[in-house]
């Protein structure tokens, strides 16, 4: 009958409409629960990238392990105070430079205990297996950051007070290597005319890479050589930090052309001021990296140039004062993501700028202006808990110019 039609008709439609707002829930609840666990992915992985230790490096073939080196007969160890026996200005050199100084270093030793005292730091500021305590067998992950270790019977503990010692660069197989043929050496000789010749030593240590899925950033954490190479220039790392001289590489020989052995850097304030020309018109100040083929400062992040601007009353009051950073920025976590890099490229000029508003303020009668380059940063010192007894900052250039 019409009216019994009608009614089914109803209650079809009644059906499905319910039908529908069932099938709708429950797609509602599955996307609802499905970003529910996707949130609670996203927390764990935040979480874990906060509380796991950060890498900013990968761990490449030539310094995941130390160096296995042969003492060459005629030596009693592969002591640098054996060396410097004979070959004695280049040991006196060596003495006094931060690679003498890479396991001694208080900043380095307080940062290293900081970071967990990782294994993979020991094969670039203890290079040598009879440095360190412990031998490498294997490693227990993919990126080589947690090595299987046993004792070390060949340990020295003498040895691996001298860091970077002579041993690291110029023996090999139990010969010592050098760029020139020499007779009537003590011990076996061998000749390497590219030994002090671009980067070939340095490469092993200074050179890091830094392709990593978590990390960001224009150059690797210490990309000197990679801020060389950018612009097409050639890398000869000992033109600046081994300078030529000709000198008696040893007692009683003759004189001849070689290198100073003095590897100076970021902590010889004398090498850097040399790299940086200075100029000034009115308030605008303008430094030009003439010296370095690589950005300055180089290396490890904290590095960093400051120009600070004071301008003062005639009694010596600051009105204002500005300071300028030249560093890389970085966000550290959950990703390693370099924000800006406002350092001094090589041969190129950096403009920086300091405005002050006399309608409202005391008649300015002096304008001073000092760079600094500072070898740590203040935060990070605090942070780790690591009280300087050298100074992490120093004074390259100061100029106090009357109004």
């Amino acid at each position: 009958m019409p009216g019994q039609s009608c009614d089914v008709m109803s209650v079809e439609k009644q059906m499905n409409s319910q039908n529908s707002m069932k099938f709708k829930k429950i797609v509602r609840n599955k996307k609802r629960i499905i970003g529910f666990i996707v949130l609670v992915l996203l927390i764990f992985f935040l979480v874990w990238r906060f509380i796991k230790p950060m890498n900013i490096f990968t761990v490449q073939e030539q310094f995941e392990r130390p160096m296995k080196v042969e003492i060459p007969s005629g030596l009693n160890s592969l002591s640098a105070k054996e060396c410097g026996g004979c070959h004695v200005e280049i040991y006196e050199e060596w003495l006094e430079s931060m690679h003498a100084k890479a396991w001694t270093d208080p900043y380095y030793q307080v940062d290293f205990k900081f970071d967990g005292t990782q294994q993979i730091c020991l094969n670039c500021h203890i290079p040598l297996e009879n440095q360190q305590e412990n031998r490498v067998l294997g490693f227990g992950d993919s990126e080589k950051f947690d090595p299987i270790l046993e004792a070390n019977p060949n340990f020295d503990p003498q040895l691996r007070q001298e860091g970077v010692t002579c041993a690291v660069c110029h023996v090999k197989e139990g010969i010592i290597f050098g760029p020139f043929e020499t007779v009537n050496a003590p011990h076996p000789v061998g000749v390497d005319p590219e030994i002090t010749k671009g980067f070939k030593a340095c490469k092993k240590c200074h050179v890091v890479q830094g392709n990593r899925w978590d990390a960001f950033f224009k150059y690797p954490p210490c990309g000197t050589v990679a801020e060389i190479k950018e612009k097409g220039r050639e890398v000869d790392c000992p033109k600046c930090h081994m300078p030529g001289i000709t000198r008696p590489v040893s007692e009683g020989l003759n004189p001849r052309l070689g290198r100073q052995h003095l590897f100076r850097g970021g902590h010889h304030p004398e090498m850097v001021k040399k790299e940086i020309k200075e100029s000034m018109i009115k308030f605008q100040f303008t430094l030009t990296n003439i010296g370095a083929d690589h950005y300055l400062p180089t290396g490890t992040p904290d590095r960093h140039l400051s120009l600070e601007f004071k301008i003062m009353d005639n009694e010596g009051n600051i009105l204002k004062k500005k300071i300028h950073l030249m560093k890389r920025n970085f966000i550290w976590r959950p990703l390693i993501i370099e924000l800006a890099d406002t350092r001094l490229p090589a041969k190129e000029s950096k403009d920086l700028f300091f405005e002050f508003n006399v309608d409202n303020n005391p008649l300015p009668v002096v304008l001073e202006a000092t760079v600094r380059y500072h070898l740590l940063e203040e935060k990070r010192c605090l942070r780790i808990n690591y009280i300087n007894k050298e100074p992490i900052a120093y004074a390259i250039y100061h100029n106090r110019i009357d109004l």
